[in-house]
C-alpha cells in the first residue's frame, strides 16, 4: 500500500459506523479505501470546460493596451466579426457576379409587347414604385429591338448579352446600353435602389433607340453590304 492510500485508510475507517469491524482483512480494507476515495471532495482534476476556458485564457494572455489587459471575451468577439467579414467581403461580389450571368431581361413566358411594358413601367412610375419602373423600362427597349428584328427573340437573354447584341448594331449608344444593362442588374437583384431619375434615363435611352437606324449586319462583321 502507498503512503498516500495509507493516509487515506484512517479516514476511512472513521467514517465508518461504530458497529463496524475496525480489524479488516486486506481485500475489504482496499473496497473501503476506493469507495472513500470516489467520493467527490477527492476529485480535483479540472472539467473539460474548465480546461477550455483556461486554453482561450492563456493564448490571449499576453494581449493588452494601453497597459491594460483585453477581457478574453473581447478578444474573441472581435476575431469572430473581422472573420466573418472577410468572409463577407469575399463571398459577396462572387455570388453577385455568379447571379448576373444569369439574370433573364424577358423570360420565356412573357409575351407582352413593348407597348405593353412601357405601359406597366408608366403605371409603376405612377405610383413611385423606380424598382418595377426601370425593369419594365429596360425590357421594353429590349423587346422594342426585337420586335424591330435589331436582336433575335431570345428568351433568357440577360441584360449584358442584350446590350451586346443591340450594341453591334447601334454603336452610338452601345455604351449607355451596357449601362442599362447594369442598372437592371443592380436593380434587380436588390444591390442599388432605383430612383426616379434612373428611370428617366432609361425612359431617354428608350426614345433614342428608336429613331436610330440600325447599322447592316454586313457592315458589323466587316463584310461590304452589296
Amino acid at each position: 500500500m502507498t503512503g498516500a492510500s495509507a493516509g487515506l485508510l484512517p479516514a476511512a475507517l472513521a467514517a465508518l459506523p461504530a458497529t463496524v469491524p475496525v480489524d479488516p482483512d486486506r481485500e475489504t480494507a482496499h473496497r473501503w479505501l476506493l469507495e472513500e476515495l470516489s467520493r467527490s471532495e477527492y476529485s480535483t482534476a479540472p472539467s473539460l470546460l474548465e480546461r477550455l476556458l483556461q486554453w482561450i485564457a492563456d493564448l490571449f494572455d499576453g494581449l493588452s493596451l494601453g497597459g491594460g489587459r483585453f477581457p478574453v471575451a473581447f478578444v474573441v468577439v472581435v476575431a469572430v466579426v473581422l472573420v466573418a467579414a472577410i468572409a463577407w467581403w469575399v463571398a459577396g461580389p462572387v455570388r453577385l457576379t455568379r447571379s448576373r450571368h444569369r439574370s433573364a431581361v424577358v423570360l420565356g413566358d412573357d409575351a407582352r409587347t413593348a407597348e405593353e411594358l412601357r405601359a406597366a413601367a408608366d403605371a409603376a412610375a405612377g405610383r413611385g414604385d423606380w424598382s418595377t419602373a426601370v425593369l419594365e423600362r429596360f425590357r421594353a427597349l429590349v423587346r422594342s429591338l426585337e420586335e424591330r428584328v435589331v436582336i433575335d427573340e431570345r428568351p433568357g437573354r440577360t441584360a449584358q448579352e442584350a446590350a451586346h447584341d443591340a450594341g453591334s448594331r447601334l454603336r452610338v449608344v452601345a455604351g449607355e446600353l451596357h449601362g442599362a444593362a447594369g442598372l437592371f442588374d443592380d436593380v434587380c437583384y436588390g444591390t442599388l435602389p432605383a430612383r426616379a431619375e434612373d428611370d428617366q434615363r432609361l425612359r431617354d435611352l428608350d426614345a433614342r433607340v428608336r429613331a436610330l437606324r440600325p447599322e447592316p449586319l454586313a457592315a458589323t462583321s466587316g463584310v461590304a453590304a452589296p
